[in-house]
C-alpha cells in the first residue's frame, strides 16, 4: 500500500514537473477545446512579436505609415541579439519587407527598427504594446521589447497570446501574408520561417514561433479548415519536433471533433498572476538538457523512429525576397556623458 502511493506521488509530482501550458480554442466560439495552465505566465520569446505586428497594422490603417515607408537599422537595432539578418547600421528597407522579416524570419533587429519606425522610440513603442494589451484584456501579460529578447519582465500566458493572435486576424485578415510566408531571402540570404506547419499541416496560416532557452520552444499557430478556425498555443515544447507534432496533434484532434467546448471561453481562463513564469534554462541549455529531452520523447514520441507522426508530406513554400539599400545621413549622434556632479 506504501509503495502504491509513493509511486502515485512520484508520479503525480513528474507530471507537475513536466507541465507546460497549452490551449486549444475554436475561434468562431472563442470557446476552450483543450488546456493545461493556460493561464500561467511564461516567457514568449519571440511570439512577443505578434503585438509587433499587430501595433504596425494598426499604425498602417491609422495612415501614420504606409507600406513603403523606410525602415532604417539604426544602432540600437543593430544591438539587439541573435541576429541572422546580416545587417547592418543604415541599411534599409521597406515596411513591408520589415514585417516579412519580423514576422517570417523572426529578426530581432528588424523588429526593433520597425518599432522605432512607428513610434517615437523603442521605449514608446513598448509602452504602447503594454496599453494595447491591457485594452485586449491581456491580464498576464507585461512587455519589455518588440522582439521578446530574455526579460523577466517580459511575460505572457497561453490564454493572452491566443487571444493576440485571434485578434490580429479578426482585425487584419488582409494581412495574412505576413503570416504564411516560409522563408525570406534578405539581399540574397535566405532564413527560412521556423512554423513548420505552414508546408506539413494544411490550412495553416500562421503565426509565430518563438525560442529562448528560458522559455523553451513556443508556438502560437492558427489554422482553417472547411470554414472552420482553431487556435493553438503550445508553450515550452523542448525540441522543434515535439512542438510541431504536439501543435499537430491537436490540431487533428480539434478537426476531427475530438476535442469539445466545454471547458467554457477563452476568455474566462483566470490568469495566474501569484506564479512566477518558468525558467527552462537549466532543463534545455545545460548538462541536464539530455535527460529532460529524454523524458519528453517517451511523454511525446509522435514522429520518432517507429511512431506515427502527424504532420502531412510536405508543400510548397511561399517565400519572399527582400532587398535593402544604404540611406545617407542617418542619425548617430552618440549620447553625452553625463557632467560629473562635483564639477
Amino acid at each position: 500500500m506504501l509503495t502504491s502511493v509513493l509511486l502515485s506521488a512520484s508520479f503525480l509530482a513528474s507530471s507537475a514537473a513536466n507541465a507546460t501550458p497549452v490551449l486549444v480554442v475554436d475561434v468562431a466560439s472563442r470557446g476552450v477545446l483543450y488546456q493545461e495552465d493556460a493561464g500561467v505566465p511564461w516567457y514568449p520569446a519571440s511570439t512577443t512579436k505578434l503585438m509587433t505586428a499587430l501595433l504596425t497594422f494598426e499604425a498602417l490603417r491609422a495612415n501614420t505609415v504606409t507600406l513603403t515607408t523606410p525602415v532604417v537599422m539604426t544602432r540600437n537595432a543593430t544591438k539587439q541579439a541573435f541576429l541572422e539578418s546580416g545587417l547592418t547600421f543604415g541599411r534599409t528597407m521597406t515596411l513591408e519587407d520589415a514585417l516579412y522579416a519580423t514576422i517570417t524570419a523572426s529578426a530581432n533587429d528588424v523588429a526593433v527598427a520597425l518599432a522605432e519606425t512607428v513610434a517615437a522610440s523603442e521605449p514608446a513603442f513598448v509602452a504602447h504594446m503594454n496599453e494595447r494589451a491591457a485594452s485586449l484584456g491581456m491580464t498576464g501579460t507585461h512587455f519589455a521589447s518588440p522582439n521578446g529578447l530574455f526579460s523577466r519582465q517580459n511575460y505572457s500566458t497561453a490564454r493572452d497570446l491566443a487571444i493576440l493572435g485571434m485578434e490580429i486576424d479578426r482585425l487584419f485578415p488582409q494581412y495574412r501574408h505576413f503570416f504564411e510566408a516560409t522563408a525570406v531571402t534578405i539581399d540574397g540570404k535566405e532564413i527560412k520561417s521556423n512554423n513548420l506547419l505552414l508546408t506539413r499541416f494544411s490550412g495553416t496560416v500562421g503565426m509565430k514561433t518563438g525560442f529562448l532557452c528560458a522559455s523553451g520552444r513556443n508556438y502560437v499557430g492558427l489554422t482553417e479548415r472547411n470554414g472552420k478556425q482553431v487556435m493553438v498555443v503550445v508553450l515550452g515544447a523542448t525540441t522543434e519536433r515535439e512542438r510541431n507534432e504536439r501543435s499537430a496533434q491537436y490540431l487533428t484532434q480539434a478537426f476531427d471533433g475530438r476535442l469539445t467546448a466545454n471547458a467554457g471561453r477563452v476568455d474566462d481562463i483566470r490568469n495566474r498572476p501569484d506564479v512566477a513564469p518558468e525558467d527552462m534554462r537549466v532543463r534545455l541549455c545545460t548538462n541536464q538538457s539530455v535527460a529532460y529531452e529524454n523524458s519528453r520523447e517517451a511523454l511525446y514520441p509522435m514522429g520518432l523512429p517507429g511512431h506515427a507522426s502527424y504532420l502531412e508530406s510536405e508543400m510548397p513554400g511561399r517565400p519572399h525576397a527582400i532587398r535593402t539599400w544604404a540611406s545617407e545621413n542617418v542619425l548617430n549622434v552618440p549620447v553625452p556623458t553625463p557632467r560629473p556632479a562635483n564639477l
